[in-house]
Formats: structure tokens, C-alpha cells, sequence
């Protein structure tokens, strides 16, 4: 029997990272966040500027905790 050449891939890519994230803009059904590390990142979802929030995959999960964040550089 044939094998999905797609889901052969899927199977092998990792899942994406959740993130956390700070949220800047909100405007018309799209978040504009800010990584730890400085990036930028626009999401779907409900959020209010100034909020923690986790995103993953371009979509944000829930508030995340307000708590300090450390980045560490290997």
C-alpha cells in the first residue's frame, strides 16, 4: 500500500516551540507580540497590550504567568 508522503514528513518535523511573549498592538483580530529575545511576532487571538501571553504556531494559547524571563545564549 502507498504511503502519504506528507504525513511521512510530519511525522519526522518537531512541533513547534511555545513561546512566550508580550503583547504590544492589538488591532482588527491580530496581536503584535515581542519575544524575550526582541523579535517580533504577529498572532491570532484575544490578548490586551501589555500582557503575558503563550503563542505557539502563530496562535496564542493562553496568558502566561508575569513572571521575569531569562535568556540564556548558548
Amino acid at each position: 500500500m502507498p504511503r502519504n508522503i506528507f504525513r511521512a514528513l510530519a511525522e519526522v518535523l518537531p512541533d513547534p516551540p511555545l513561546q512566550v511573549a508580550t503583547v504590544q498592538v492589538v488591532a482588527e483580530g491580530r496581536v503584535t507580540l515581542e519575544l524575550p529575545g526582541g523579535g517580533v511576532l504577529i498572532a491570532r487571538g484575544v490578548a490586551t497590550e501589555g500582557q503575558s501571553v503563550f503563542v505557539r504556531d502563530g496562535l496564542i494559547e493562553s496568558e502566561a504567568p508575569a513572571l521575569p524571563i531569562v535568556v540564556l545564549e548558548v
